[in-house]
């Protein structure tokens, strides 16, 4: 990977980097071309000249592009990075053409919208989740440096855990035609569960459960509310992080998640540190 490569100390004889063009720049005798492959928020610089087999084509190597990369990985003699490849063999694995909407500039979110099979190869939405995985794989590493046990709580649920709103229903039923009781009603009897089933709001009643037997219990998956909002910050789909702990106050708990949040913003700082600066 590139992350892994721009990490590196010493040079490369030999190096393979894969990923898609984000730009390329010709001069008299040789191109350069940035590649990324999403490790990280930096590009690879390679330098492709004329004694690269592919150059005669190196007109097809646009924006966009998928990329296989063979060469000797040097000190650059930029100032911009560390490391740049000395190409000995280049590949096109996949051509983009003139009408790849994604070029070296700011695009706003709402033309970004537009092309949602290619957000995530912007630098935002390349940061946000690069950052949004590192966070899940440290929430995972407090709860269980601290011997937590990680329940996997039910999905599909009869129980309306917290009566706050409304829920999402899920049903195998016809809504063209609904069988019906002698009241008149939805007859949910006739439906795959036997009865009302919703998507889950939380898995707390079920984490209360196994705190019950195991102490120390945590839940981190998908909730969904079905309330109406027009706020910025309404999800109807997100994911939740639930800690059950027995046997402990009030005191504890509140210890507990300012440990959680200073450990996920230090772990952030240490791993994310390129795509919070671009933050």
């Amino acid at each position: 990977m590139i992350r892994q490569a721009l990490a590196l100390e010493n040079p490369v004889e030999t190096i393979l980097i894969q990923g898609w063009i984000r730009t390329r720049r010709d001069a008299k005798s040789f191109s350069f071309i940035e590649v990324n492959d999403g490790s990280c928020f930096g590009n690879m610089q390679v330098i492709v000249d004329a004694s690269c087999p592919e150059y005669a084509d190196i007109h097809s190597f646009t924006t966009g592009s998928s990329v296989a990369v063979e060469g000797r990985m040097v000190p650059s003699q930029g100032t911009e990075q560390k490391w740049e490849v000395q190409a000995t063999k280049l590949q096109l694995v996949g051509a983009a053409d003139d009408t790849y909407p994604l070029q070296k500039k700011r695009h706003t979110l709402e033309y970004l919208r537009e092309i949602a099979h290619l957000r995530p190869r912007s630098n935002l939405f390349g940061a946000a989740f690069r950052v949004r995985s590192r966070l899940a794989y440290a929430i995972h590493n407090f709860f269980q440096e601290r011997g937590f046990l990680y329940v996997h709580t039910p999905i599909i649920t009869s129980s309306d855990c917290e009566g706050a709103g409304e829920m999402f229903r899920v049903t195998t039923l016809d809504g063209r035609k609904l069988p019906l009781t002698d009241k008149g009603e939805v007859d949910y009897s006739k439906d795959f569960f036997g009865k009302s089933a919703f998507l889950t709001v939380s898995g707390q009643l079920e984490a209360e459960i196994f705190a019950c037997s195991h102490s120390n219990v945590y839940t981190f998956g998908p909730t969904f509310r079905a309330e109406n909002s027009h706020t910025s910050r309404h999800a109807s789909e997100f994911w939740m992080i639930e800690p059950e702990m027995a046997f402990c106050d009030l005191h504890g708990d509140m210890d507990t998640a300012e440990a959680f949040v200073k450990y996920l913003i230090a772990d952030a700082l240490t791993h994310c540190a390129e795509d919070l600066d671009f933050f």
